[in-house]
């Protein structure tokens, strides 16, 4: 029952604005991730999508491929088409050893769209919910057929944001499991030790995302767009904000799979590496005090 530590090309070139990192390479990404301690890193829009090609890239800076992300729609269509929708994702992820699948129900979510408030993002009416939970059930049956775990990843912006969103999700779904965002649900205002205690036998995937809450807490006061919100510096990595990340792993006991820093911010004023490494220690520091068993070499 090992645990291994990886991180997001997103500190370093931002996927939903693409300008900001986007004069970064991706070697410079993929070697700075293994020079701060990581052995492997989740899909970003540089990432080739070929996966000879991608396994090479990877393979030549010892990384593996953690898993990706997979905009959802399903609140338009059923479970059988969001499942033909991911064909090419879901043969990259299990060409390259991927055990999950990240998803997240995108169809009518704002955290993309910086004119958008994140108070007008849209939630789910009570003719949609079961609805939408038994579709997610059958991709999720359809995803296990291929040996491939769904990781359903809570977001702000989106229909599953605040923490009674997330309970009742996991409550009216079989077969899916939960990536816990740490950041993002201290951003919501729901609290990811009580998250990771009540839904333990659910959490298949961890992505660990500090908080400023002062900065979370003026945007959302100020009531800005979530991208703007991640430029004034809302996110940091593990142990640079105000998540209890010894609190949040010791529930997490018996766990096993990646810890993924994944803490967006403006590269320009958060220098990547830097960050990186800085994660990366306070990430594997809270992950041994809490007992968990790192592989071999972190």
């Amino acid at each position: 029952m090992t645990i291994k530590l990886g991180t997001n090309p997103i500190a370093w070139s931002n996927d939903d604005m693409r300008e900001i990192g986007g004069d970064i390479p991706l070697a410079r990404c993929l070697a700075e991730a293994r020079e701060a301690g990581f052995r492997g890193i989740e899909l970003g829009h540089k990432l080739p999508r070929q996966a000879p090609v991608l396994r090479a890239v990877l393979a030549a800076n010892g990384l593996e491929l953690v898993s990706g992300w997979s905009s959802m729609a399903l609140l338009e269509r059923d479970a059988q088409a969001e499942f033909a929708a991911m064909a090419p994702h879901r043969a990259l992820l299990r060409a390259l050893g991927c055990r999950v699948v990240i998803v997240a129900e995108t169809s009518n979510a704002v955290h993309g769209d910086r004119t958008v408030a994140l108070s007008r993002r849209q939630t789910l009416s009570e003719a949609q919910w079961p609805l939408f939970c038994a579709r997610l059930s059958r991709l999720s049956g359809l995803l296990a057929g291929e040996g491939l775990t769904l990781a359903y990843h809570h977001h702000m912006g989106t229909c599953i944001q605040t923490e009674a969103e997330i309970d009742r999700l996991m409550a009216g779904s079989e077969g899916a499991g939960l990536l816990l965002d740490t950041g993002h649900a201290s951003f919501a205002g729901a609290d990811p030790v009580a998250l990771a205690r009540r839904h333990r036998a659910r959490i298949v995937h961890v992505h660990c995302k500090d908080v400023r809450a002062d900065v979370a807490g003026r945007a959302l006061a100020d009531d800005i767009s979530f991208l703007d919100a991640v430029l004034a510096g809302a996110f940091t990595v593990p142990g640079d904000g105000s998540v209890d990340f010894a609190a949040v792993l010791g529930e997490l006991r018996g766990y096993a799979g990646w810890l993924v820093v994944e803490a967006e911010q403006d590269p320009a004023r958060a220098e990547p590496l830097a960050y990186a490494r800085l994660g990366f220690d306070h990430l594997t520091r809270f992950a041994r005090a809490a007992g968990m068993r790192l592989e071999d070499g972190q």
